[in-house]
């Protein structure tokens, strides 16, 4: 093996690992990044965020089309779904991103390893190459981005045409009579609302009493009501225990999750999606020992160096949310302290976000967060049904909570239901960034009919002093 010396060799070339390699040699670093995919991105570009996105538009539109067009006085004769074109544009937008990385990658001069690469030695990098071969890279530092993949269900086999993980939900073939979502989270939820709208049947099972865990539980309740108007089924506190394939579809023994007698749930299409785990299986890190935690995730400090010197680890390999975002700025960040700069980022000040409609957007911390650290706060509530741009568009369901210190009036937190939450969101994560309290952003004009200025409202309220409700 021939063998080539980086400052920096990125293993994992999605969100975080492309960023980091990007980030690197800007700031002047010899960098490589062994991606194992036949196209950069990760996950997120893939089979994750973009498709799903692309998926969740296309079907606005068509249930648009089909249901909500003629209170506009647009009239339609008919309305067809044509899947294979929806699955094509679907196509045609991830690969034009991923091309777009590859680019970036040109431009920046970072070398593309497409291979698989695990760690041999401190600054050794193997790398098993897709075409053939091998190719030895020495690196001054190492950064572990593999980012995640789907928690698997034990008596619950996933085969990508049955019983799929949100990679297969992806790519069916035509629409389900009846789909099943086993998990209530971001992705399970994106999903059904896209099956939903074209069609299928959607029964959701969560183990759990609530669906979005760890969501402010005001605004999951809410979330849960827009949903079954929708016409998603939601079966709660219930646990898949089996599945059983025939040619017709799946059959699904359940059971309360409190115990109690069992139920069978037929299927056409079953979704497992309760969560996703660290990748770092296959990397040689027990070998150099690099210490992980119970979960599989790589143990990192604040400066996201693991306990051997030289090398880091970001995104969805460590602790924290696992966000294509969260990945993005760590990649960054660790990229900068690679380089002698240094990097910080505030993990109260992420958003997250469901892009489901309406869509759901959160940023600090939630009600229930607050209530168990004993904090004392004030909360500033506004409905989309008062709000003037809202009501122009049709898009009423929904609210902005804003959760603010009771002393100091800094924001903690802000939770929203509602149309473009997950833009809206974003005036607050940036004044949590620079401790704004709710004064600050109630005092701040926002333009007039507009979605945001619901946001203002809603700071007006932490005070009392809303004007439109």
């Amino acid at each position: 093996m021939t063998e080539t010396v980086f400052d920096v060799v990125v293993i994992g070339g999605g969100p975080g690992g492309y960023v980091a390699a990007i980030r690197a040699a800007q700031l002047g670093l010899k960098t490589a990044c062994v991606e194992k995919r036949g196209a950069l991105g990760g996950t997120c570009l893939n089979v994750g965020c973009i498709p799903s996105k692309a998926l969740l538009q296309s079907s606005e539109k068509y249930e648009e089309a089909k249901h909500s067009l003629a209170l506009h006085g647009v009239k339609l004769s008919a309305v067809e779904l044509d899947l294979k074109t929806m699955m094509a544009r679907k196509d045609k937008v991830v690969a034009d991103l991923t091309k777009g990385v590859e680019f970036l990658f040109k431009k920046n001069k970072v070398d593309h390893v497409a291979g698989t690469g695990s760690i041999a030695a401190p600054g050794k990098v193997a790398v098993k190459l897709n075409k053939s071969g091998e190719r030895a890279l020495a690196a001054k530092n190492i950064v572990i981005a593999t980012g995640s993949e789907s928690m698997p269900l034990a008596g619950v086999e996933i085969d990508e045409q049955r019983i799929v993980s949100s990679t297969g939900a992806l790519a069916l073939a035509e629409v389900p009579k009846h789909l099943v979502v086993i998990g209530a989270g971001y992705i399970g939820l994106e999903m059904g609302s896209v099956w939903k709208r074209l069609g299928a049947e959607v029964t959701v099972v969560e183990f759990l009493p609530r669906i979005t865990p760890g969501m402010d539980g005001e605004i999951a309740q809410q979330f849960q009501r827009v949903l079954q108007r929708q016409g998603l089924k939601f079966m709660l506190g219930t646990k898949v225990t089996g599945a059983k394939q025939s040619k017709s579809g799946v059959s699904l023994t359940l059971e309360p999750a409190a115990g109690g007698a069992t139920q069978t749930l037929d299927a056409d299409v079953v979704l497992v999606s309760i969560g996703r785990r660290a990748y770092t299986e296959g990397l040689g890190l027990d070998a150099v020992g690099v210490k992980r935690d119970a979960r599989g995730r790589v143990e990192v400090d604040a400066h996201f160096q693991t306990n051997v010197k030289s090398i880091y680890a970001i995104g969805d390999a460590i602790r924290g949310p696992m966000l294509a975002h969260k990945a993005e700025d760590e990649g960054a960040v660790c990229a900068e302290i690679i380089a002698g700069q240094s990097g910080h980022i505030d993990y109260d000040a992420i958003p997250g976000v469901v892009y489901t409609w309406p869509e759901v957007a959160s940023v600090g911390k939630a009600e229930e967060d607050l209530k168990a650290a004993n904090i004392d706060y004030r909360v500033g509530k506004f409905p989309f049904s008062a709000n003037s741009r809202a009501r122009c568009n049709a898009t009423t369901d929904g609210f902005v909570k804003i959760l603010a210190d009771a002393r100091t009036d800094r924001v903690l937190g802000a939770h929203i239901i509602g149309p473009d939450a997950g833009t809206l969101i974003q005036e607050i994560v940036l004044g949590m960034e620079y401790k704004a309290a709710a004064e600050d952003i109630a005092r701040t004009c926002h333009g007039h009919p507009g979605l945001s200025e619901a946001v203002k409202e809603a700071a007006l309220a932490v005070a009392g002093r809303a004007i439109h409700v």
